[in-house]
């Protein structure tokens, strides 16, 4: 990871003071976005200024978006690339015709200013919504973040851009296909949990109400 984004992050030494290595701050990041421990942490364990590193984090962040972004989140574009995501399920878990799980995990944040409640959630915190689609090895190829986190998990998915994508015909979501040793089509789907709208492209678990 150094070795691709030295490049884009390499800062010029000046007869100030010399830039703080690439691989320094990265692992700062890391560290910062695996346990979400505050600046004033770091800065103890990484001998580093809480107030540079509230301004390189950003930094690196948008910099491990654009480098590893189309080499990492290969959303399937067409027919064919939907059937590999829906082979795999049915090599790995046994289970056919499936595109994969959606689901949306709340972020805590601080209220953002005169937010009112778009932001504040079910659990009693302000947060942003991640949302998820991954692949049978638990790799994510969707993702969407930034949501307000006073949405549900349905409300959030009906306004993300692979949900119009499919109710639109454009996701190239493939036919009805029998399941092994049957003969009556059964519609490629994704899963997602109660939250969610059943479809006949969206499966969800039975309510257990009424």
């Amino acid at each position: 990871m150094v070795e691709k984004l030295t490049p884009r992050l390499q800062k010029q030494s000046t007869f100030k003071r010399e830039p703080l290595q690439v691989g320094l701050k990265l692992a700062v990041t890391l560290l910062f976005l695996a346990t979400g421990s505050s600046y004033q942490s770091l800065q103890y364990s990484f001998r580093v200024e809480a107030s540079t590193i509230c301004k390189f984090i950003p930094e690196i962040c948008k910099a491990i978006i654009a480098i590893y972004k189309d080499e990492v989140l290969c959303c399937p574009k067409t027919e064919e690339e939907c059937k590999e995501v829906a082979a795999r399920f049915s090599s790995r878990w046994n289970y056919h015709n499936f595109l994969g799980p959606v689901d949306g995990k709340h972020i805590a944040i601080k209220k953002p200013p005169n937010a009112g409640s778009y932001y504040y959630n079910y659990k009693g915190l302000h947060s942003i919504v991640l949302m998820v689609v991954a692949d049978a090895t638990y790799k994510l190829f969707y993702v969407d973040v930034g949501a307000e986190g006073g949405a549900l998990d349905e409300g959030t998915w009906s306004k993300r851009s692979l949900h119009d994508a499919v109710e639109e015909n454009r996701a190239r979501v493939p036919q009805p296909e029998p399941l092994p040793n049957d003969d009556q089509p059964v519609p490629y789907h994704y899963i997602g949990d109660d939250a969610f709208a059943l479809r006949t492209w969206m499966m969800k678990s039975f309510s257990h109400r009424s």
